[in-house]
């Protein structure tokens, strides 16, 4: 818990950023339940960082291209790949549609976003249900949850770096992949 000294300009810095999440730009775009942005960040930082991170949010939420290539630099790299997951923005695009076969209506919410400095943090809850294939397993329409924790750092207002972190054991086991 934070200090009784910081919990104020803490609240009051929060509260006077959510309009960020709001005013982005784009209506269409996921809004983070809750928006916690660093009060020393200069607004014009914060709210090119918040519209990057909400901009690639929503790709993983609809599946927009557009979205992803506005959000990623063309220098973009995953610190965090997977095996066989092809490096820069073609990457997630191609996970994006690989998923999107497998999961078809898949959903993205964005239960927090952190904003510090070039980084942002967006704790990511997808859920959806698996009707496609996945690995070689047909899907029977069975529900997917799980939560996803991602880290961009934020260059001229583009995702250069990601690191992320997907609650795969949960997947796999709703997927039927891994018996529990």
């Amino acid at each position: 818990m934070a200090p009784r000294h910081l919990v104020a300009p803490l609240l009051v810095a929060a509260l006077a950023v959510a309009p960020l999440a709001q005013a982005a730009t784009d209506a269409s775009l996921v809004v983070p339940k809750q928006l916690i942005v660093d009060p020393s960040l200069p607004k014009g930082t914060a709210r090119a960082n918040v519209l990057a991170a909400r901009r690639y949010d929503t790709f993983w939420n609809n599946g927009d291209e557009a979205l992803a290539k506005a959000a990623l630099s063309p220098q973009f790299v995953d610190r965090t790949p997977p095996p066989g997951r092809v490096q820069g923005p073609d990457g997630p695009l191609q996970a994006s549609k690989a998923f999107r076969q497998a999961v078809p209506d898949l959903t993205c919410e964005v239960e927090q976003m952190l904003v510090v400095g070039d980084r942002v943090v967006s704790h990511l809850h997808f859920a959806g249900h698996f009707t496609g294939k996945f690995n070689g397993i047909q899907g029977k329409g069975q529900a997917v949850d799980f939560i996803a924790t991602d880290i961009y750092r934020v260059a001229e207002g583009k995702i250069v770096e990601n690191w992320h972190l997907e609650d795969n054991l949960t997947l796999l086991k709703q997927l039927g992949a891994i018996k529990d």
